[in-house]
């Protein structure tokens, strides 16, 4: 049976009943056995060897990196990994930390866009673009009433594990998985209410293609007053790429203190943007 949630603005933690307090824990639980699933299916890096660009692009990086997928795994879940020693979270005394990066939410970021960012999605299309292990697709299905969510990868093994979770799950219904690149989605961004980009490009498209996949989607994402969540900003992904998407586009103010007890939580949510076309 599908755990689902009419989707509303929370202003405090009071003002919903116990019922609705069920509901999103039984949310919470099969988002986490979900996660728990996955990690028996995928290296504890969260990339496969057929992401050739994305790895090469870590390892080249200046500062020495791990990949922590942070709907996998929390910071809880990271800091009992390296107590064990199973991972580190030091590289040298003298140089300092590696730097973790995740290409996916966190359960904190999936729920403060679900509940705070996005208003009620009731019959709307939720397009998820570079969905990796279908985090924000599958957090669309349990919290929101969205009437179809599609998760757009390119990657086969990706897709793969998608389509095993969504067996599992019986989701099938609403969630989609459409292994293609987007630029050959054209209907699809152009149906869709909302857009959600968290890092789609910079990992896993050369420049050139990076440039090629904004102009495609400024093209196509123009339906009047639907939604664009993105990460980072578009001034800081389309700061060197002449493309007029931000023109077409109003930011709409969100409140980052909301239920943010701790400060990595606020810093973390700080990077999800939200546009509405104009």
């Amino acid at each position: 049976m599908k755990l689902a949630l009419k989707q509303k603005k929370r202003d405090s933690l009071t003002g919903h009943s116990d019922f609705d307090d069920l509901v999103v824990n039984n949310s919470d639980v099969v988002l986490k056995n979900i996660a728990e699933d996955l990690q028996n299916h995928i290296p504890r890096e969260a990339t496969f060897n057929s992401e050739h660009l994305a790895l090469q692009k870590i390892n080249q990086h200046p500062l020495p990196m791990i990949h922590v997928d942070a709907f996998l795994y929390d910071d809880d879940f990271v800091d009992s990994l390296c107590e064990e020693g199973k991972m580190s979270r030091s590289y040298c005394t003298e140089c300092g930390s590696y730097k973790f990066i995740s290409h996916s939410f966190s359960l904190m970021e999936l729920q403060f866009l679900y509940q705070q960012v996005l208003p009620d999605l009731t019959g709307k299309v939720v397009v998820d673009l570079g969905s990796k292990l279908a985090a924000v697709i599958f957090m669309g299905y349990l919290y929101s009433s969205a009437s179809q969510l599609y998760g757009v990868e390119m990657n086969a093994d990706f897709c793969q594990l998608q389509e095993m979770t969504i067996t599992k799950y019986q989701s099938i219904d609403i969630i989609k998985v459409v292994h293609a690149d987007i630029c050959i989605q054209a209907l699809l961004l152009q149906k869709a209410d909302v857009v959600v980009m968290n890092n789609v490009s910079e990992y896993f498209l050369e420049r050139q293609e990076q440039a090629r996949a904004w102009e495609f989607i400024a093209c196509n994402v123009r339906k009047r007053g639907s939604l664009l969540v993105t990460v980072p900003s578009l001034e800081e992904s389309l700061s060197k790429r002449i493309i007029q998407l931000s023109q077409c586009v109003e930011e709409m103010q969100l409140n980052y203190d909301v239920h943010m007890e701790r400060e990595v939580g606020r810093e973390a949510v700080k990077q999800i943007h939200l546009y509405k076309i104009l």
